[in-house]
């Protein structure tokens, strides 16, 4: 009982202010200055969630989740200009075949390579490879038949509900590209130690910023228009999307640490080998956490890019990709309740106030007055803003066998104590 009041009312709470700060932008109270810095702290939540759930919680040190974060940009971006500017369910189409196919290739693939031993990381990311390039061209092969069909079905609808659509799947296909590129990725990088695992991801990041910038040449996206930026996306990306991805993506990453699953995670992050002798998949758990974690980059990356209807390489470049870093540190690695805050404080700060309030002409110097506050702080309290705090509603319950274990162990320590004194009473009572 006490459980589903604590859900219904942290529910309660979120979507009064979800609506409240809708209600405050449709009247014209908050101007679009502070609601584009809104949309952007809701967007970094997502993206830093990922990342506290990849390192904060799993404990792999990760700088590759601003690289999946561009890949959720363009991929949704490129969908939405494709329908809203050519009138053609092109990108949609092939994007949602390519990722069906990749994903069943890795299916049949992952059962195959499970029947055999021995077989290394690289070998096994070769065969991965291989297959998605073939699932890929399948995939076009298939979907320049279905493109006109599919723009067909869609022009049927009333233009609103059709661009409202588009951008969803957009969005959610974003998503799962990230998380099947990260999945290929993952194969020969997750077998490194934290630290390389870190440079590995690092160049990742850097790899994909490069594509972007020729990404007109190199890769065929003419509309993309590589390192000169993307323009004419639609902006669609309003407070009630974003603001109900977070909803929604926090309560999921909450529901999976109080899940079996979820406690995995976090074992492995305390000790492997303790995690190992217990029967947990090390290499299993590393990867769920890594595609989950890149699966919501691609979903803010998604939502980022439909909220200003430009994209430019230079916004993913290695520096920015600090940014979620400095975020989970500032909030408390491993807590949902300080990456959730400390995402709005850093849009709020950086990109608002001190914007605002400094001086004409030093602007930039918010990137020097951010970092010192970050400082102060982890001089002061190096824990984190909330350290390990969770709202009540975020916080884990114990399974009934631990909770059990727990009293008991209560009750012993309670009992000891209590004999210790008694012991202690007789004998200053036998002594006087």
């Amino acid at each position: 009982m006490l459980k589903n009041k604590t859900t219904l009312g942290f529910l309660s709470v979120a979507i009064f202010v979800i609506l409240l700060v809708h209600v405050l932008v449709d009247q014209g109270i908050l101007n679009s200055f502070w609601y584009t810095i809104l949309r952007i702290g809701a967007v970094m939540t997502i993206v830093s969630l990922g990342l506290n759930l990849i390192y904060g919680i799993n404990g792999q040190f990760s700088l590759g989740q601003w690289g999946f974060y561009a890949i959720g940009a363009y991929a949704a971006a490129d969908v939405t200009y494709r329908w809203s500017q050519l009138h053609s369910a092109s990108g949609l189409v092939i994007l949602l075949l390519v990722l069906l196919f990749v994903g069943g290739f890795y299916l049949i693939i992952g059962r195959v390579l499970s029947k055999i031993r021995g077989l290394d990381s690289l070998s096994a990311f070769a065969i991965y490879l291989a297959g998605t390039i073939l699932a890929a061209i399948l995939a076009i092969a298939l979907g320049k038949i279905l493109i006109d069909p599919v723009t067909a079905m869609l022009t049927y609808l009333p233009a609103n509900i059709a661009m409202q659509l588009v951008f969803l799947l957009a969005i959610l296909l974003a998503g799962i590209l990230a998380a099947e590129v990260s999945y290929l990725l993952g194969l020969p990088v997750l077998t490194l130690g934290s630290d390389y695992f870190g440079i590995a991801t690092l160049g990742f990041t850097i790899i994909v910023k490069v594509l972007l910038d020729n990404s007109d040449t190199l890769l065929g996206f003419a509309e993309m228009k590589g390192a000169r930026g993307m323009v004419g996306i639609p902006k669609l990306s309003s407070w009630l999307w974003v603001a109900s991805f977070v909803l929604i993506i926090v309560v999921l990453t909450r529901n999976l640490l109080q899940s079996s699953h979820g406690r995995a995670i976090i074992s492995v992050r305390e000790d492997e080998i303790a995690a190992k002798a217990m029967g947990i998949d090390i290499a299993s758990q590393k990867t769920i956490t890594f595609v989950i974690g890149s699966l919501f980059a691609g979903l803010a990356g998604g939502l980022y890019a439909h909220v200003n209807g430009f994209l430019h390489p230079n916004t993913f470049n290695f520096i920015k990709s600090f940014d979620p870093m400095i975020i989970i540190v500032f909030g408390g690695l491993g807590s949902i309740t300080g990456t959730v805050v400390a995402s709005f404080t850093w849009a709020l700060v950086l990109e608002g106030f001190l914007r605002l309030f400094l001086p004409e002409g030093f602007e930039t110097w918010r990137f020097v007055v951010y970092p010192l506050l970050l400082l102060i702080m982890m001089l002061l309290r190096p824990q984190g803003l909330f350290g390990t705090y969770e709202f009540p509603f975020l916080q884990q319950i114990l399974p009934p066998a631990l909770k059990l274990k727990a009293n008991n162990m209560h009750t012993t320590e309670a009992e000891t104590a209590s004999s210790n004194s008694n012991e202690s009473t007789s004998s200053t009572g036998g002594a006087s």
